[in-house]
């Protein structure tokens, strides 16, 4: 990893009394790439986003943006920051009382003071930009397949030319040809924003489409970061095992054959 590094976790740590989830995460993502991390539910991959973005505090570590500290920054400081993020929510997250173009634009409008004609025209080339005709932008999201919420959550997740994009399990729910079409949607939209990606995710084909680099979690730490190349010859027990949905191996699931 040549690159600059746009986002940078050193040590963090994060416990709900005695449940120590994160125990020492170290994570360096290069600018304007893609770092897919994996592994386990309960591993640790949900609270290592939020403690990114906020919204959990971490006990110990060193969370930083273009090489600004992030830990401990105060309302105003926190609020700017997060205008370098966007975020693609599992499950989309879409507001029901809301049009689409609504939902695309809320952050330009709410966020950002952006007068509402405006923040329409833009909602509806993000819109086109994931493959949504305008009329879609009139409709409210029970009017939509799963897709094609998965798409409005990306046009959102790319409203605001976001520097750094989170991608929460973009494609749970979805068939497996829709899953390939968002995976590509997901590339495609990045590209053109020359963004930084940090995605969760089970699901290999997307891990194998949208990655650049790896980092499997376990444990609440960080056991194996390489390329996505590298993946199938990590040399690691758990990545292998786990990779290939083996039910034996270090990995223990506190379950046995009867």
């Amino acid at each position: 990893m040549t690159a600059l590094v746009k986002l940078q976790l050193c040590g963090v740590r994060k416990a709900f009394g005695k449940k120590k989830v994160l125990q020492g995460v170290d994570l360096v993502i290069p600018q304007g790439k893609s770092m897919v991390v994996i592994g386990g539910s309960g591993t640790g991959k949900s609270v290592m986003i939020k403690c990114v973005l906020g919204l959990i505090h971490p006990d110990e570590g060193s969370i930083l943006v273009d090489g600004q500290e992030t830990v401990g920054l105060d309302f105003r400081g926190r609020d700017r920051m997060m205008k370098k993020f966007g975020m693609l929510f599992q499950g989309a997250a879409l507001f029901d009382s809301m049009k689409v173009w609504e939902n695309v634009a809320f952050a330009l409008v709410n966020g950002r003071g952006m007068d509402r004609k405006d923040a329409y025209g833009v909602a509806v080339e993000k819109l086109k930009a994931v493959g949504l005709e305008e009329a879609v932008a009139h409709l409210y999201p029970a009017e939509l397949s799963g897709g094609m919420q998965k798409r409005v959550g990306l046009a959102r997740a790319i409203a605001t030319n976001p520097e750094i994009i989170f991608f929460d399990e973009p494609t749970t729910g979805l068939d497996p040809i829709m899953a390939d079409v968002i995976n590509d949607l997901i590339v495609a939209s990045t590209k053109d924003l020359g963004a930084t990606t940090l995605s969760i995710t089970h699901d290999m084909a997307s891990v194998r489409k949208i990655a650049d680099y790896v980092a499997m979690i376990y444990e609440g730490r960080i056991i194996w970061t390489g390329a996505v190349d590298d993946l199938d010859h990590s040399g690691n027990p758990y990545v292998d095992q786990f990779i290939h949905g083996r039910a034996e191996g270090p990995i223990s699931f506190g379950v046995s054959a009867a």
